[in-house]
Formats: structure tokens, sequence, C-alpha cells
């Protein structure tokens, strides 16, 4: 039975992972910081098929501790400091947890067992201020946040540990890829739960920022699985998952307020405060590398998403659709 350690498992993409990785017979483990206040709720409906146990991406000691402790056949890498406004108040601790993490994390993996295969969860924040539409695993990265700086960090170190001492370590570069577990924090479960919340009657406006930006957005249990074929080839490599579809943020708006027969122009304030001070405007990618290497593909549209997610956020506030 083959076993994995995923860090980061209390998050949308871990809780998602885990869940793929124990139907496909998998021991699981999931490395978790502790704290006061541990958020289960996206694995508390499998927490007792799964091993939790401590570990700090800013600690090294803890790091080897954990990967002598559970002995992984694979590493899922998918702790970060991820929402990428937070990364302009706190960009030492990003650059900390989100690029130096990796660093520490795959030089773990060199001294405790070099056999491991390694996954890096990068990100289309990355290309920043894209230098090519749609983005390729060649595009040049020009990030435009704190976030994008760290990532690509963590992007590069996973490419040198491989080149420098053969591991068998990758990077997906995933686009946007979201869910009804996504954070509140971001922008598609902010206006899902926005829209729950007029419909259930407990608010009358949604505050937003730029609705031009536009995005590549899919659905995070499709793209767990992509993450898991790269650790079955026969060779490393880095691969860009995506949908190959771009979307404006003004659409997302329009759908979600029309999944729930709302006219959005209705609730929707555009607030300043929302605004990025270096906003990325386009980000699409160009997935036929993992289409054709992988075997992987997306199942879920972009519609199907946000009403999924809209759905969703009715359905806990008591106002099913």
């Amino acid at each position: 039975m083959p076993s994995a350690l995923i860090t980061g498992i209390t998050g949308q993409d871990g809780s998602y992972l885990a869940e793929f990785l124990l139907g496909k017979g998998y021991t699981v483990h999931g490395m978790h910081r502790r704290s006061s206040t541990e958020t289960w709720h996206r694995i508390e409906h499998f927490i007792d098929r799964i091993n939790l146990i401590p570990g700090d991406l800013l600690d090294q000691n803890s790091l080897q501790s954990v990967l002598a402790e559970t002995k992984p056949d694979e590493v899922y890498n998918l702790a970060a400091q991820s929402f990428v406004p937070t990364s302009w108040s706190q960009p030492l601790l990003t650059g900390e947890i989100t690029a130096l993490g990796v660093a520490r994390l795959l030089e773990a993996i060199r001294v405790v067992n070099p056999a491991i295969r390694f996954y890096q969860a990068s990100s289309s924040e990355m290309f920043g201020k894209v230098r090519a539409v749609p983005q390729t695993e060649e595009t040049p990265f020009h990030p435009r946040s704190p976030y994008g700086v760290a990532k690509v960090y963590g992007h590069w170190i996973t490419v040198n540990y491989r080149e420098s001492y053969s591991l068998f370590a990758c990077s997906g570069i995933l686009f946007n890829h979201e869910s009804p577990r996504r954070g509140l924090e971001f922008v598609t479960r902010k206006v899902s739960h926005g829209v729950a919340m007029i419909r259930a009657g407990r608010a009358n406006e949604l505050r937003m920022g730029n609705l031009d930006a536009q995005r590549d957005w899919g659905f995070a249990g499709d793209y767990v699985e992509a993450m898991w074929l790269m650790l079955q080839q026969d060779r490393p490599d880095d691969y860009v998952v995506s949908t190959g579809e771009t979307h404006p943020v003004r659409e997302l708006v329009e759908l979600a307020f029309g999944a729930a027969g709302l006219r959005w122009e209705d609730h929707v304030v555009i607030d300043p405060k929302f605004i990025r001070p270096a906003e990325v405007d386009l980000l699409i990618g160009d997935p036929r590398k993992a289409h054709e290497r992988l075997g992987w593909r997306p199942r879920v549209s972009f519609q199907q998403l946000v009403e999924m997610m809209v759905r969703a956020d009715c359905e806990a506030l008591g106002v099913p659709l």
C-alpha cells in the first residue's frame, strides 16, 4: 500500500487530495501546524482514516522528524501563506513559509530519503505581468505580488534540487482552482457566500474590487488528480494545470447572482480598498502538456463550478436554491 504525506492537509487542496488518495488505497499522513485554534472542518468527514502529525515549514528539524516517522513514498507540499493580499502586509512571513519552506522540505527529503517523490504547488501568480498569452511551462515569470515572488523561489528551488540531486521533484503550475471548500477571503467564495447572504436576507450589498481582471478558473477536485498523475510518471517534470479558458470577475459575479435569481447590478458596490497595488490583469493557461503526457482534463465547467459554490453556500444558510 503506497503512502503519502500532505502538507497543508486542512486546506482546500489538501482535503480534496487526501480524499482522492484514500480512494486509491493510500495510507495518508497529514502535516499540520500545531495551534490552539485547529480547523478540521474540511477533513472531519474522513479524519478517522488519516494520520495527522504536527510539523512546521519554518522548522527544519520538525520536517526531518515527520519524514522519518511517516516514511512516505510521496510528499505533496500544499502548505503556504496562500492569500495574495496578505502577502503585501506580511511579505517576510510569506517568504519564510511559501519560499524557504519549500527549500527546507526538499533538504529534509534529501537527508532522510532522496527516493521520495515530491510535488510542489506552484502557481499561475508567478506569471503576473504576463509575457505571452496563453501561458505555458516555458513562459517567463514576472510576479506582481510578494506571494507570486515567493512561489517563483519555491518553483525554481524544486527544479534546482531535481537537477542537482536527481530527486523526483515536480511542480504543478496550477491556475485558479476553486470549490465550496475555498476560504471566504478568496474572490470566488467571497462572491458565492455574498450571494447566499443576500438571498437569505442577511445582507444587501457585496463590495468588490476590479471586475475586469480575468482568470482561468477550474474545480479544485479536478486539479488534485493532476498532482497525483505527475508523481506516477517515469520522469519528473513541471506542468501547467488549467482549463485553457479565461473569465472576467464580472462574469463570475453575473453567474453567481443569476444562479440565485438575483440581479448583480442591484447589489454590487465597487470599493477601491479591494484593488491590488499591482494587478494581474489576464491569466490563462495552456494545459496541452498535461493533456498529452498525463492524460488529464478538467471535468467541471466554469458555470458548473460557480453554481456548485452558490448552491453550497445557500444550503449552508438554510436557503436552498
